[in-house]
């Protein structure tokens, strides 16, 4: 890709990534609208700015006139001057149209959009503040040079009166633009995170994604990209846009400064800073995709290390250390390899940085020695020339001396951006395959009722090939699970039993055919290792529901009733938080799971070998409860005691072969 298209690209991710939060790209809004916005904002800035400036200016006059001239001396002119030419004229026309442009698009910027665009103008003005005191501090360098060249010392200590009013009229400005910059960062972040977590658990994206399959190259550590990616994000594109902004206005606030010294040192300047910037920018076009590498085997290496402690204990009975540490060696081995490239290539671009900055300090002296030695110029300005000329070539020199930090945001961009737009995708997917099942007929008229889909799980003429797989596990299935209705499935290892349960439940597509669910919250999956949140026991029992659903008497009588009477008494509170994967055995992890199967009592469940870690007694009286409330369930298992518990069994013998047999006359040592 040419370096045009890549910052095309980049622009494009960027822009789909940062104007939402401003300006909703769901509400129609256009780039072009978005950069009209910021420039009406810039507009209104600056006519606000002269207004403030103009008020404040009156008001000194008549209160105090006295301090107004010894402190901001020639300052009332040059606002009359503005004023008496057209350029007041032209600002107060831009302040007028940026002020109709907010007006004009106030229904797209809903949801509390106008607060960032306030600060935004908040931290402009702030800006253009800092940068006017600047302008001011260049001529009292250069007064103050003059002053003690010649001897003249009550005009030295006016000026450095001046110089201290300076001071303390900037460090305010400072102390506030540092406050609301990162404040305004924050709330970016916060919105940001939020709206990629929703949709990372809209549409089960988070499951489709597949995050920890390190052969899928796509997306990688979306908790990374969640968390650390945004926080990046939100603040170091808050503080470019900033640092461009101020890298503007200095460079048209002091060029001017500078082209009233001398034309040809401003000429020079100009060429010099280009010259700088485009070598400075070919160097580091490596930075970019090392930045992006090192971001990806850092989270690699994180992962891996979770990944021990949430697995301690069980590579502790392995006696695992040596494998675990030789897998941890080699993801910190990636991680070193590349940043041992990546300093190198910082190290090149220090060095011609460094270059770049030693040459720049000598290039004012170059062309104002000839004009001062005519005696064209004072002796103060060689300080204001250095002041202008380091201001401004630090200006148009903003992507050399921060080359480094953006070669860095470029990569934290593209995993976000990427990790959104695949979210994005697998979203719409999900959702389209959705649509298009709810909207389908029944395939069958045996298994159609009249003009609504039954109330069972049916499955009609299904293929059943696994994601990223070409094996088809199933071929025309067809069957139904009717209320009260219960199906063992049964097989070799490998045939697909699990996969058949994903199918039913949801969570993976028929590759043919179409299967019919009941609505969401009448079917439920109990896995064999239970999923245990972070939180406390009641939270734990609940589990999907709110806890406001149940009470306390409910949640310690259904404990009882699924042998775990234990944990009423070892944890009277049931608000209490431990580590309860760690604290619970897999038995008393399955009996919970049934504990919050009966409290949120769906009409069909789906279990995938619920009860492998229960003895015979507790898997019988568990299986019972379920009976008793009349629900259909649908089970994998190898037990020949489920046979009991099921009316029909469903044979898988992974070529996609299948049978269907009543449990009574099925026989598990012949599997007929």
């Amino acid at each position: 890709m040419s370096p045009l298209k890549a910052l095309r690209s980049q622009l494009g991710k960027l822009q789909r990534l940062a104007q939402p939060y401003f300006l909703p790209l769901d509400n129609g809004a256009s780039s072009g609208q978005f950069l009209l916005l910021v420039a009406a904002l810039i507009a209104v800035v600056v006519g606000f700015t002269l207004l403030l400036l103009t008020a404040a200016i009156a008001a000194s006059s008549a209160w105090f006139p006295e301090l107004q001239h010894r402190f901001v001396p020639g300052v009332p002119e040059q606002v009359a001057s503005i004023w008496a030419g057209p350029g007041g004229k032209v600002v107060m026309v831009l302040f007028g149209a940026g002020l109709a442009c907010f007006w004009a698009l106030r229904a797209k910027l809903r949801q509390g959009r106008w607060l960032p665009w306030l600060l935004l103008g908040v931290i402009t003005l702030l800006i253009l503040v800092i940068n006017g005191i600047n302008v001011g501090i260049s001529f009292v360098a250069r007064n103050i040079e003059n002053a003690l060249v010649g001897y003249k010392a009550e005009d030295f200590w006016k000026i450095v009166a001046v110089y201290a009013f300076c001071l303390v009229l900037a460090l305010p400005i400072r102390a506030l633009q540092s406050y609301l910059i990162p404040k305004l960062g924050l709330m970016w972040r916060e919105w940001l995170s939020e709206r990629m977590l929703g949709r990372y658990l809209t549409n089960r994206a988070y499951y489709v994604l597949n995050p920890n399959d390190e052969s899928v190259e796509e997306i990688d550590n979306p908790d990374q990209r969640i968390s650390q990616d945004a926080a990046s994000f939100t603040a170091t594109s808050l503080s470019v846009t900033v640092e461009i902004i101020s890298a503007l206005l200095t460079f048209f606030s002091f060029i001017i400064v500078l082209w009233s010294i001398n034309a040809t040192l401003a000429l020079w300047l100009l060429a010099y800073s280009v010259g700088g910037t485009s070598l400075i920018i070919f160097a580091s076009r490596k930075l970019v995709n090392l930045n992006y590498q090192q971001l990806k085997l850092e989270a690699d290496f994180r992962y891996g290390l979770v990944h021990i402690r949430d697995n301690a204990e069980s590579i502790a009975f392995y006696r695992g250390e040596q494998q675990e540490q030789k897998e941890g060696t080699r993801r910190l081995g990636g991680v070193i390899s590349n940043y041992n490239k990546l300093i190198i290539w910082e190290a090149l671009i220090q060095v011609i940085q460094r270059s770049y900055d030693y040459f720049s300090r000598f290039l004012p002296w170059l062309v104002i020695a000839p004009i001062y030695f005519a005696k064209q110029v004072d002796f103060g300005v060689f300080g204001q020339a250095s002041i202008a000329f380091s201001q401004v070539l630090f200006s148009v020199s903003y992507i050399v001396n921060n080359i480094d930090r953006l070669a860095a945001f470029s990569a934290s961009i593209s995993r976000l951006e990427g990790f959104q737009g695949k979210v994005e995708s697998i979203s719409g997917e999900m959702l389209a395959q959705t649509i298009v099942d709810q909207g389908q007929p029944a395939l069958t008229s045996e298994l159609a009722s009249g003009d609504e889909a039954p109330d069972s799980i049916l499955v009609s003429h299904v293929d059943l090939i696994p994601p990223r797989s070409s094996r088809r596990l199933i071929h025309d299935l067809s069957l139904e699970v009717a209320p009260s209705q219960r199906l063992l499935v049964v097989g070799p290892s490998g045939c697909g039993k699990t996969s058949f349960l994903r199918l039913v439940s949801g969570l993976w597509p028929a590759a043919a055919g179409r299967v019919h669910r009941p609505p969401v919250g009448e079917l439920m999956f109990i896995p064999q290792k239970p999923y245990m949140l972070l939180g406390s026991l009641r939270e734990q029992l609940c589990y999907p529901q709110s806890t406001e659903r149940f009470s306390d008497g409910q949640l310690r009588h259904v404990l009882e009733e699924v042998r775990l009477p234990e944990l009423v008494h070892r944890y009277p509170d049931l608000d209490i938080k431990q580590d309860w994967p760690r604290l619970l055995s897999l038995g008393e992890q399955q009996r919970l799971a049934f504990a919050r199967l009966l409290l949120n009592s769906p009409r069909f469940v789906v279990l995938d070998e619920a009860t492998s870690a229960l003895d015979v007694t507790t898997e019988k009286h568990l299986y019972n409860l379920l009976a008793q409330r009349e629900m259909a369930f649908v089970s994998v298992g190898h037990r020949p005691t489920l046979r009991g518990f099921h009316d029909t069994v469903l044979e898988l013998d992974g070529q996609g072969g299948w049978k269907l047999i009543p449990a009574a006359s099925y026989d598990f040592n012949t599997g007929a």
